[in-house]
């Protein structure tokens, strides 16, 4: 085996918020990889939502180069997300580096994130570079934060550089431990492996895969394999971020960069896949990662009928750049046609609907979000469940199963109590608490995922005035009493409210989605009875009062009987309307409903 010593791969790992994206700022304006006029905040966060939000969405590569001891290095960054919707983003960025910054904000401490990171890190055997942000900051504590790293992830604090991103201050230094620590990227073989770890479409040139060469190089011209499908391609172009795509000759063994072929689309690039050469493959291809799999379900439709097209479209466009995102048709009753889609999480669900609004211009209403439920009929059959509207009949249901995540929250000692009596409230259980510091707890636990998709973290964030965060990571299925609570308007079922929920929850969450449409529903000229039912058991009940007309209006003298007529004609005319009458549900109800209801 050869090594590239000129070479350093590496991400910056944190917690969201704690400056990842101003720390490769200033790696980039210490390297000179962006001249000076070009420099603004969050430089490689090239999304408006990113900006606004403060947050990294997607992985961003940029290849830097810096001399050092009379060296020059090429050093290749991926900035990574924070958030834990985004973990698959982290775990890919991962498997293209040998080494990572775990960056840990000294005014905050040790964060949620901060301990996932560093066990993700530590599994796939990276070079862990430990260092204190915000040391500027009046409010830093950066004794108690290296207490915390020794503690919690056995870091010795002589080994924790102290930096401040905004200043520049220890930066430099920071930069240097990374090309003296982590370890230069091996060669094993002389035939061509590449790791695909990303992908973008672009409109002009097809698909872009982002690659790590683990072993050999890759030329304009020359015809690849991918080795998950067995097909060919020819190479046209070649090269790397600085930071802006910048075509080379080739890329060599332990580049990142990227690579342009007569690929059409990204669906054709399997993510984790090996690229080898056609005319010498490899023996075996690279080990990639598992397949990702989305973790919650929601109905996209257009509140206009005519933006169908317009909806289609702008999620194609999506899709392009999102390989996240699972998108199938769907036709609700009363919503008309739109998509069933997946997402990784509640964020990843927000930025999708933002884009769509704000780059595509659609105008959208979205359904409760659910997740994937496991589902052992009677029959012994075995099925997959993400919409209520699949959901079997209750007696050919012998166990349901839903997905259960470990989780782990950090906050203050103060707000334990009220942390306990949320989770109890969202059906978890704590398994254990640690003490970090005389302020702040560590509490273990696990949670039903459909209960902390919703609004879990919200309010953890309310009882805990803010201060706590929140990991947690799906491990697998348990069986729950689980039931299809639907809503019947004038006995017709609205198929758009239906929702999964827990037996013990249906009376009280139909009572409230009845209360909701009685408000939102306009009256007819005959009483409406709004229900909420559990198979065919009615949990909760409104009835909407008749608007009644005068039709006595008209009589301005006469007999009391002519009045009397007409009123048992009007009382007749009801009776027919109660029995076959129509009551339309106005596009504010679902509104209301599907977003009031704690929902997007």
């Amino acid at each position: 085996m050869s090594s590239s010593p000129q070479i350093r791969n590496f991400c910056i790992l944190a917690h969201i918020d704690h400056g990842k994206s101003t720390l490769a700022d200033r790696f980039l304006e210490l390297t000179h990889a962006v001249a000076p006029r070009n420099l603004k905040e969050q430089l490689l966060d090239d999304m408006d939502l990113e900006r606004e939000r403060g947050i990294t969405i997607k992985a961003h590569p940029v290849t830097m180069f810096y001399e050092h001891r009379d060296t020059l290095y090429q050093l290749n960054l991926i900035d990574t997300p924070g958030h834990v919707d985004f973990s698959y983003e982290v775990a890919r960025s991962i498997a293209a580096c040998e080494g990572a910054i775990l960056l840990v904000d000294a005014t905050q401490g040790v964060e949620a994130q901060t301990v996932a990171h560093a066990h993700l890190a530590g599994s796939k055997h990276l070079t862990i570079v430990p260092a204190l942000n915000k040391i500027d900051l009046p409010n830093a504590d950066p004794e108690r934060t290296l207490k915390q790293l020794e503690d919690i992830l056995a870091i010795p604090s002589d080994e924790v550089l102290w930096v401040s991103a905004k200043t520049g201050q220890g930066v430099e230094v920071l930069l240097r431990r990374v090309i003296e620590k982590v370890p230069p990227p091996y060669t094993e073989q002389d035939e061509l492996r590449a790791l695909i770890f990303d992908s973008v479409y672009d409109d002009f040139r097809g698909a872009v895969a982002y690659v790590r060469i683990k072993d050999g190089e890759v030329r304009p011209g020359q015809e690849i394999l991918l080795m998950s499908t067995g097909k060919r391609y020819l190479v046209k172009e070649v090269g790397r971020f600085r930071p802006q795509a910048s075509k080379a000759d080739c890329l060599r063994s332990g580049d990142v960069g990227y690579l342009v072929s007569n690929i059409k689309s990204c669906a054709e690039l399997r993510i984790g896949d090996t690229i080898t050469d056609a005319a010498r493959p490899s023996p075996r291809p690279f080990p990639g990662f598992p397949e990702m799999k989305p973790m919650l379900f929601a109905s996209i439709y257009p509140i206009e009928g005519g933006d169908y097209e317009r909806l289609r479209t702008a999620i194609e466009k999506l899709r392009l750049n999102d390989s996240a995102l699972v998108v199938q048709p769907a036709t609700s009753t009363a919503l008309g046609h739109g998509f069933r889609c997946g997402f990784l999480g509640m964020l990843h669900l927000e930025i999708v609907l933002e884009r769509l609004r704000r780059e595509h211009g659609v105008i959208i209403i979205t359904t409760r979000p659910n997740v994937v439920y496991r589902l052992h009929l009677t029959s012994g059959e075995e099925i997959i469940v993400d919409n209520p509207a699949y959901w079997p009949e209750v007696h050919l249901i012998r166990v349901v199963e839903e997905p259960i995540v470990d989780f782990f929250i950090m906050g203050p000692r103060t707000c334990l109590g009220e942390i306990i009596k949320l989770v109890r409230e969202k059906r978890g259980r704590i398994r254990e608490t640690e003490t970090i510091d005389p302020e702040r707890l560590l509490i273990k636990g696990t949670m039903p995922l459909s209960e902390l998709i919703t609004d879990f973290h919200d309010r953890l964030k309310s009882v805990s005035r803010g201060y706590s965060s929140l990991d947690y990571e799906v491990t697998g299925y348990e069986p729950s009493d689980l039931v299809r609570l639907d809503i019947l308007v004038h006995g017709e079922v609205v198929d758009a409210f239906a929702s999964i929920v827990h037996r013990s929850q249906a009376r009280e969450q139909g009572r409230a989605l009845c209360r909701t449409l009685k408000q939102t529903i306009p009256r007819q000229l005959f009483p409406v009875a709004i229900q909420a039912a559990v198979g065919r058991t009615i949990v909760a009940r409104e009835t909407l009062p008749a608007l009644r007309k005068d039709v006595t209006a008209k009589c301005y003298g006469g007999d009391i009987t002519r009045k009397r007529k007409l009123l048992e004609r009007q009382k007749a005319g009801k009776k027919r309307m109660r029995m076959f009458g129509k009551v339309p549900i106005p596009q504010e109800a679902f509104l209301k409903v599907l977003r009031g209801d704690g929902q997007v």
